[in-house]
């Protein structure tokens, strides 16, 4: 064997373990939080008979992304069960992602122990807040922008090596994905490629690819903003850039300063490539931030707020811990072992300690085949396996969360369809706006939920053909209730 073929096996076994390392510190939990809309979006793929009364809140969204279109394909391929599919994607996701990072970081630092420096720490740092956007690095699921993310660093990398056609491809498939983040990556792709020989080349390819990638559905964008839709946006609080606390302004500000500084030391260090990445990185976040301030203030843009443009700040959060954990490595770590296990072991601790914080009542992974240790999740397998799949069910419109529950979906969890909640439907309307009255009206119906009895269920079910309710505490006299765990009860609703 070549030294240069025992060396690539041993850098991917190297980023293998990154990876296994890195999911065991974030943790997995599919179905949380917008997983919710993302994996139910695959199971309607494999199966168009689920979901048959709520399927407009996840697959409207879908039409200007491949992403459920693709997992669902892997799946009828592969013949894999659904739940070891996604978590097999998830993990490939993060591994693309910090072989990018590895490659990138290559650009930047001539020392092997700062380019592993610079993976490592993003290897800690993937459930890091992005201040202000509601972001993680990478979510604790499968999520289209960690895999767009992985599309971008390739962009990124390709950019740096000057191949704008190859740069252009991945931005496409990042845009296939997800829009929004590609539109970022390009942009970013614009200032890295700003001021090359060939200026017209190196530019305007990835600003083309991502504009062509707006060919795809997404006609909902235009619909105009109602008083429900505008009580939907609302609970959004990251469109509201002047109600941002100091902190997380601060979290805007100071990944720029950092940057500038990272530009200064790479320059006296005679690194041009990781001097123009870090210049490149502060400007384009200087562009971002006046224009997403532009775009967030004015209220006659109300209906641009959906697009969300401070989520730039994903892309500098990235590269800026890539670049920080290069630069410790080089100036601090070295190749000293003792010094790299007093920097990594704590943080990630400190890291894996903070996701159990976030979920407390589930277990930190929720690995296919393993047996739910959180009540609700136990819940809404009983109703998988025992409802009829045509069910349409209602519980408390807050119950994402409510003690316990750690934002666990009823929609992938239990496979059944249910009213409209408060919690994450509303980040759906506020970008499908014609999907505003309709989740107004469920939610209002649902207002007051725990002194429901078996009165206000009937009349659920005669607004809406509600047929099984979930309650979180004692029966409610009048229902038969088949299953109990805890204090959680799936009961019938009367005709």
């Amino acid at each position: 064997m070549s030294r240069a073929s025992y060396t690539r096996i041993k850098d991917f076994l190297l980023l293998l373990a990154t990876t296994v390392l890195a999911v065991l510190v974030q943790g997995y939990h599919p179905g949380i939080e917008d997983d919710a809309y993302y994996l139910a979006a695959i199971q309607k793929d494999l199966d168009p008979g689920l979901f048959p009364h709520d399927a407009d809140f996840f697959q409207l969204q879908f039409q200007a992304t491949i992403f459920d279109k693709l997992i669902a394909w892997s799946v009828r391929l592969t013949h894999l069960p659904l739940a070891w599919a996604v978590f097999l994607w998830h993990c490939a996701a993060i591994f693309l992602i910090l072989l990018l990072c590895r490659k990138i970081a290559a650009k930047c630092f001539a020392e092997p122990h700062a380019v592993w420096a610079a993976v490592a720490l993003v290897a800690a740092l993937l459930t890091i807040p992005v201040s202000g956007t509601g972001l993680s690095l990478v979510d604790q699921y499968l999520h289209p922008r960690a895999l767009a993310t992985a599309a971008i660093l390739a962009a990124i990398a390709a950019v740096m090596e000057r191949r704008t056609t190859v740069a252009a491809a991945w931005l496409a498939a990042a845009a296939a994905l997800h829009i929004l983040m590609a539109a970022f990556g390009a942009m970013l792709c614009v200032f890295l490629g700003w001021n090359h020989v060939v200026r017209k080349r190196h530019v305007e390819a990835p600003r083309h690819a991502t504009a062509a990638a707006l060919l795809l559905p997404m006609g909902w964008i235009f619909d105009p903003a109602s008083d429900a839709w505008r009580q939907a946006a609302a609970t959004r609080t990251f469109y509201f850039v002047w109600r941002w606390h100091w902190y997380e302004w601060l979290g805007v500000v100071a990944p720029l300063l950092l940057l500038w500084w990272f530009h200064r030391i790479a320059r006296r260090d005679g690194s041009a490539a990781m001097a123009r990445l870090a210049s490149r990185l502060a400007w384009f976040g200087l562009f971002q931030t006046i224009g997403g301030v532009a775009i967030l203030t004015p209220p006659s843009l109300e209906r641009l707020r959906p697009l969300e443009p401070m989520r730039y700040l994903h892309l500098i959060y990235l590269l800026m811990f890539l670049l920080a954990g290069g630069l410790i490595g080089k100036y601090v770590l070295g190749k000293h072992a003792y010094r790299w296990a007093l920097f990594f072991l704590p943080l990630c601790v400190g890291m894996g300690y903070a996701q159990r914080q976030m979920y407390p009542a589930t277990e930190h992974l929720e690995l296919p085949g393993t047996a739910p240790r959180n009540a609700w999740v136990r819940t809404f397998r009983w109703i998988r396996l025992n409802t009829p799949p045509q069910s349409l069910f209602a519980l408390d419109p807050d119950y994402m969360e409510l003690p316990g529950e750690d934002f666990h979906g009823f929609r992938p969890l239990a496979l059944r369809s249910v009213l409209a909640d408060n919690v994450k439907d509303p980040g759906m309307v506020a970008r499908v706006p014609h999907l505003a009255d309709r989740w107004l009206a469920e939610t209002r119906a649902q207002n007051n939920w725990k002194n429901f009895r078996a009165a206000d269920f009937a009349r659920l079910r005669k607004q809406f053909g509600v047929e099984w309710v979930v309650l979180d505490g004692a029966d409610v006299a009048g229902l038969d209730c088949p299953y109990r765990d805890n204090q959680l009860s799936v009961c019938r609703v009367g005709r």
